[in-house]
């Protein structure tokens, strides 16, 4: 019999909570991120124990993402980056989305949306609003995406590649103004959730932030 793969950092034990009750949970596989099978029962809404159930969770951590929003120039700084799962899923490789990553351990959401700003676009902020944080698929993975907007000048921004060398990544500037991207959004040409929705919560308080942050 095959042994489990160890324990990996992004995927402990799932802890005991009131309403569950884990009979078993393992790693089924562990890389860059890790596979957690669980098989667990839970209180349904009559008070009952449910049948056990068996799912996979991905555990993939934190993350953070950040809309780059120059209120002077009324305009957004967008990135485009090859997606590889977004060329399995029939879509074109070439992303148009928004700075975003991963947490390191015990890192602050802010500052590292302040890191992957400046490693994805060489842009640095100089205010910042909290737009919310929220689950991308609670239904099969842990990952709480952390999102913000930040106060940008995008005077020479547009057409620069940036990306770190030692994770072969390479993303190029797009600026584009805030009025077009939100019509980008309204024609279903922004593939990526996560960055559809800041879009639109740009849209929803753009008129505040400019009045803040002009």
């Amino acid at each position: 019999m095959n042994a489990s793969p160890p324990r990996h950092r992004l995927a402990p034990p799932i802890a005991p909570a009131p309403g569950l009750a884990v009979e078993a949970d393992e790693i089924v596989f562990a890389g860059r991120f890790a596979m957690q099978r669980v098989r667990f029962r839970y209180t349904r809404f009559d008070g009952s124990l449910s049948g056990p159930l068996t799912w996979e969770l991905w555990r993939r951590g934190r993350g953070v993402l950040v809309l780059p929003y120059d209120p002077a120039r009324d305009a957004v700084a967008l990135i485009e980056q090859f997606r590889l799962p977004a060329h399995a899923a029939g879509l074109s490789p070439v992303q148009t989305e928004l700075p975003a990553g991963l947490l390191n351990p015990e890192e602050d959401p802010a500052e590292a949306g302040l890191r992957e700003l400046r490693e994805e676009t060489g842009l640095d902020a100089t205010a910042v609003a909290s737009i919310g944080r929220f689950m991308l698929m609670p239904g099969g993975c842990d990952e709480v995406l952390h999102c913000f907007c930040a106060r940008v000048a995008l005077d020479d921004a547009a057409g620069r590649t940036h990306g770190l060398d030692h994770e072969h990544e390479e993303t190029r500037v797009v600026v584009v103004p805030s009025e077009d991207a939100f019509a980008m959004v309204a024609a279903n040409r922004v593939d990526g959730a996560p960055t559809a929705l800041a879009l639109m919560w740009l849209q929803l308080n753009r008129a505040r932030l400019r009045a803040e942050w002009n």
